[in-house]
């Protein structure tokens, strides 16, 4: 059994190197920790039409990846009844790299997947709940991690064309150099976008370039990854516009909005024998830029020259991952310890006209420390029963020098989380679980310290720096054949408090108490090698615990999530893939009053493989969905309005449907 689970077979470090993917037909019955793990295979990847690389992280069941802005800007992401906003409590990794930014510019926990390569990815593992030890902060609704390929079994360019100035370029490979691989990807992107008032002229481009080779009795690998983008945003709009005839449901009120980001990195690990058992280790240096222009709210908070404003994050990462793992009879014992250093230059709210500043609401620096050390025991009791029992502490310093001085300071926190699982195996094919945990999420470093508004001048109260979750999960995992297997799950999650720093504002936001239950049902079909089919349905009930005349629902909360996808491979290199997406209508306010109306949409992929080529068509929106991709509910100001401004939907709406045609070589 492995000391932690990744959703694939075994977390001893030589396999991970070496494990052959087979994504969901994985058979993890005496091998999971909970019910809610799994992984994904490049396969899996290649078949499933996507509209833009955040898509991915739909593979985790449940998850909803939206967005409401341009298609450069970090996903908004929705999973077990949170709005995770773009990434909050939810943690993502590449290889050992995170990809959450704490006490970011625009939303603590930031996750903007855009720099990644699909192509490049050769497995994606996740994991749902507080029941791990190996991971700490981000992680109460879950966690995923994308692997990248040391090898590729082929060569590959393809070139993609479609509507709406959609271009893309793609090439990846992998040559033996000095005794080992190496491997070189990189993907230019444009994009101009439906949109009637504004062209999102995305300006996109990615590279990739990963050695890796026997070392030392183990594996080795050294990574640098490179990405920068340019867009222009067709933000959110008010529902009132349209309804007036002001603009169309593709149209936008502020056409200066848009965002420049940037990221470059460098990365290593090692893993093999050592110690008596085996060892893993990794070291990380990211450099990290964003400039985000924004208008919510239009002229409701500055009449004269508008509400733009202007995020800017500049920063530096450096961290590592170690761990070590012994075999002793039926034990497996597994320590380690991550540690990581944010140093912010720049985390800035300006105020803008058309991209240019006029006012600053505040310009900070900051520098944020933590480490993280956990242990963990996994015990194969007999042939049919399993535990996992898991301790870890981390610890964090928090330095703030505000542009506001009262508003600077310097905070420590630390917490310690407890995990447990048990599993039980009745008979072949079947394994029960039942697991529990405790969690927890840092805050925005700029909230432990501050005493003032920046916009009111008001006094505040510092937020706690560390916030604690508790879970717990009983689950099922059914494997009836090679040809089809299932998973389901009860799961119940509390936090204390669900505190927020409002880039948007330049302050915190006090929430409360909450607690969210569900249920998740996963049903994976491989009929013949031919056909597979899959559905994944999760349910879930979010709602503040504490009374509040305002009401207990928790705006955002999604409550519904279905997913469904079938593919096909026949005669003569044909392959049809379709996808299904749907969520539920749901809160928008506390009371419940105004929800979303839920949206579906639905993507299809058909192709024709010969020898080295391919020609694919995908057909996005294949129904000409006019679903909203995301819906708020807050008060904004149009021309002639009251001063306090109408509140309102303001919403996103679905691309309409689009056609892109893929060619692509394989060498």
């Amino acid at each position: 059994m492995a000391a932690q689970s990744s959703g694939a077979a075994s977390l001893a470090a030589t396999d991970l190197d070496r494990v052959t993917v087979v994504g969901r037909r994985l058979n993890l019955v005496g091998e999971a920790v909970s019910a809610s793990e799994g992984s994904v295979s490049q396969s899996d990847i290649a078949d499933r039409p996507m509209l833009r690389t955040g898509d991915l992280l739909e593979f985790v069941p449940g998850l909803v990846a939206t967005q409401h802005s341009g298609s450069g800007k970090a996903n908004q992401y929705f999973l077990r009844g949170f709005n995770l906003d773009h990434g909050t409590d939810f943690a993502t990794f590449v290889d050992d790299m995170p990809v959450n930014m704490r006490t970011h510019g625009h939303g603590h926990g930031w996750t903007d997947l855009n720099f990644l390569i699909p192509e490049a990815v050769e497995e994606l593992t996740y994991r749902k709940g507080t029941y791990y030890a190996d991971v700490g902060d981000f992680s109460s609704a879950g966690t995923a991690r994308f692997r990248i390929a040391d090898e590729l079994a082929d060569g590959h360019v393809a070139l993609t064309v479609g509507e709406h100035g959609y271009g893309r370029v793609v090439t990846a490979d992998s040559n033996p150099l000095a005794g080992g691989q190496l491997l070189h990807a990189a993907e230019l992107q444009v994009y101009d976008g439906p949109w009637q008032d504004i062209d999102e002229d995305v300006r996109k481009g990615s590279a990739l370039l990963r050695y890796s080779a026997p070392i030392g009795g183990g594996r080795g690998h050294v990574m640098l990854m490179g990405y920068r983008n340019e867009w222009n945003s067709p933000d959110q709009i008010p529902q009132r516009a349209v309804d007036q005839g002001l603009i169309s449901t593709l149209g936008s009120l502020d056409t200066t909005v848009g965002g420049e980001a940037s990221r470059y990195s460098l990365s290593g690990g090692w893993s093999g024998a050592a110690f008596g058992g085996q060892l893993r280790g990794s070291v990380y240096a990211i450099d990290s830029a964003l400039d985000l222009w924004s208008n919510f709210t239009y002229l409701l908070d500055d009449p004269d020259n508008g509400d733009q404003f202007q995020q800017i994050d500049e920063r530096r990462v450096y961290g590592f991952a170690l761990s070590q793992q012994w075999e002793r009879g039926r034990s497996r014992w597994r320590i380690g310890a991550r540690g990581r250093f944010d140093d912010i230059d720049r985390v800035a709210l300006l105020r803008s006209v058309a991209r240019q500043p006029f006012a600053t609401v505040r310009d900070d620096r900051v520098e944020e420390a933590s480490l993280g050390v956990f242990v963990a025991n996994e015990w194969r009791i007999n042939d049919r029963w399993r535990s996992y029992v898991g301790v870890r502490h981390d610890e964090y310093d928090f330095d703030v020098d505000s542009s506001l001085p009262v508003n600077s300071g310097r905070a420590r926190a630390g917490q310690t989380s407890y995990k447990a699982s048990v599993a039980y195996e009745p008979r072949d094919g079947m394994e029960l679980y039942a697991s529990a945990g405790t969690g927890f999420h840092s805050n925005d470093a700029r909230g432990t310290t501050i005493r003032i508004d920046p916009v009111t001048l008001e006094a505040v109260e510092p937020v706690d720096p560390l916030v604690e979750s508790v879970g717990a999960e009983l689950g099922a995992r059914l494997f009836f054949s090679e040809r089809f297997h299932a998973t389901v799950a009860l799961w119940a999650l509390r936090l204390d408090s669900e505190l927020l720093f409002v880039g948007d504002a330049g302050t915190t936001e006090a929430s409360r108490p909450s607690r969210r239950e569900g249920i998740e049902l996963g049903m994976y079909w491989f009929g013949s090698r031919y056909h597979t089919a899959n559905i994944e349905a999760s349910y879930s009930r979010a709602s503040f615990r504490d009374d509040d005349p305002a009401g207990d629902a928790i705006p955002g909360s999604i409550p519904l999530v279905v997913s469904a996808g079938v593919t096909g491979r026949y005669a003569r290199g044909w392959t049809a893939s379709a996808q299904l997406k749907h969520f539920g209508a749901y809160p928008l306010i506390e009371d419940a009053s105004v929800k979303s109306d839920g949206s579906t949409i639905v993507n299809l992929r058909v192709g024709r493989e010969w020898k080295r080529f391919g020609a694919f068509v995908d057909v996005l929106n294949l129904l000409d969905s006019g679903d909203h991709d995301v819906d708020y509910f807050y008060a904004s100001r149009l021309p002639g309005e009251p001063a306090d401004g109408i509140e309102d939907i303001h919403f996103h709406v679905f691309p309409p449907r689009n056609l892109r045609l893929t060619l692509e070589y394989r060498f």
